[in-house]
């Protein structure tokens, strides 16, 4: 199996400016600009919207005594206080209006309380306060909404699903909504928080926020669920402004992307290989990584592999793992320099001017995943590749002892004068051993 640590996701300003500036002189000689992820400081504020379960479960009293959907709230109330202001936010239910027995009606009980924008707490907060636990749980269609909600742009946008139930009206299913909308590239996050301590709830949370690179969390108190809605609208501010690139690997090298350094996003089905091509120019080392999200069951002799391929066929290097501690992710990641070829090629003298001809290095992309039954095929699954450049720095050389006749003629004039010593030293301790 391979896995690796992930390498640094953030380039450093003046070195995608450098790397930006070389790459458009040598476009003139080798051909179209690779494409670079957007890393500019986006303009429009970081957007959350909270989706709330006010389903007729939500009345449960489990929580510190409280029912469920007191609890969930006083979050509400204390996350309006303590939000930050460049931060817009939007409010969604679930189940909150109808009550009667007819499912297809209930099925589409959503509503958006609270637009998306700039937070009037005191209006917020009164929406919230008038909220009574009443029917269905339709979280697929809650889900949707939310995406439109929030609407399309550069930056990521965040969904927080709080429930304490699973989908009672699919379909639309809540897991395949996710895959859906991840796969249209919206740049859409789903956090999960779960409310009860039920299995197929969890499962479905995890579903959910796997599919878009989101995470789950349990929340058994309402000190757990305030901290947890906290920390996650803040991490919008904080993660918006890194988006990844989307792009579509190939089958084969020739027709795959030309990727500059950033971070990129891309869907793997089960068992392909995925192909990008990156120029390195002498003097530069290339450094990759790749990430895959298990967001579907699979088995567990799963791997990812990622290696640097020359455009004749020859693997330059193969990636490396390390275990990252999270069940749901598999890396691999890997280093190689413009300097560096097989032991069959030529070693050209590394430059880094700009004129140099740049080598075009195919990074694939292999998983070895196998889906239990029934496992969803389609969408593929989320992939985040990694791509940085830095100023190749090979590491000490050792002492060259020569090769072929050269070093046998070496070896054997080392080894007859250690016989020699040997014999000497061997004679001299004999001879006075013996005059003791």
């Amino acid at each position: 199996m391979w896995s690796c640590p992930r390498l640094p996701s953030m380039i450093k300003t003046r070195r995608l400016a450098a790397a930006l500036v070389g790459l458009l002189a040598a476009s003139v000689m080798t051909g179209p600009v690779p494409a670079l992820a957007d890393w500019e400081t986006p303009v429009e504020p970081p957007k959350v919207e909270l989706v709330l379960d006010v389903s007729g479960s939500m009345r449960a009293t489990d929580i510190d005594g409280r029912s469920r959907i007191s609890v969930a709230q006083q979050a509400f109330n204390e996350v309006v206080d303590a939000l930050p202001d460049e931060t817009e936010l939007g409010i969604r239910v679930l189940g909150a209006t109808y009550p009667g027995d007819d499912k297809e009606q209930g099925c589409q009980d959503t509503q958006q309380i609270v637009p998306v924008g700039p937070v009037d707490r005191v209006q917020a907060k009164a929406a919230v306060a008038t909220l009574r636990p009443t029917g269905y749980t339709p979280v697929g269609l809650a889900l949707r909404s939310a995406a439109e909600d929030l609407g399309t742009g550069s930056t990521a946008r965040r969904i927080v699903l709080i429930t304490d139930g699973e989908d009672t009206c699919a379909p639309p299913d809540p897991c395949e909504v996710a895959r859906e909308l991840a796969a249209q590239g919206t740049k859409l996050v789903v956090d999960t928080l779960g409310l009860a301590p039920d299995e197929k709830v969890r499962q479905q949370l995890l579903c959910i926020a796997g599919a878009t690179g989101g995470t789950y969390t349990a929340a058994q108190s309402a000190d757990e669920l305030t901290g947890r809605i906290k920390q996650l609208v803040d991490r919008a501010r904080d993660t918006h402004t890194a988006t990844p690139a989307v792009v579509a690997g190939t089958s084969v090298c020739a027709d795959a992307p030309l990727l500059g350094a950033g971070v990129y996003s891309d869907r793997e089905k089960f068992s392909e290989h995925r192909w990008y091509r990156v120029p390195v120019y002498p003097g530069q080392e290339l450094r990759a990584s790749v990430s895959v999200a298990l967001d579907r069951p699979v088995n567990p002799d799963h791997a990812v592999l990622l290696r640097a391929v020359a455009t004749d066929g020859r693997e330059l290097v193969r990636g490396v793992d390390a275990g990252s501690g999270r069940t749901d992710v598999v890396s691999a990641g890997l280093r190689w320099s413009a300097g560096e070829q097989p032991e069959d090629g030529p070693s050209p003298t590394p430059s880094t001017t700009t004129d140099a001809e740049a080598t075009i290095v195919c990074l694939v992309v292999s998983n070895a995943f196998a889906p239990q039954p029934g496992t969803q095929m389609s969408p593929g699954m989320p992939v985040e590749l990694t791509v940085d450049m830095v100023v190749s720095s090979p590491a000490p050389a050792a002492p060259d002892l020569g090769r072929g006749w050269v070093l046998l003629v070496l070896l054997t004039g080392v080894g007859l004068l250690a016989g020699l010593a040997s014999g000497v030293l061997t004679r001299w301790w004999v001879t006075t051993w013996r005059e003791k």
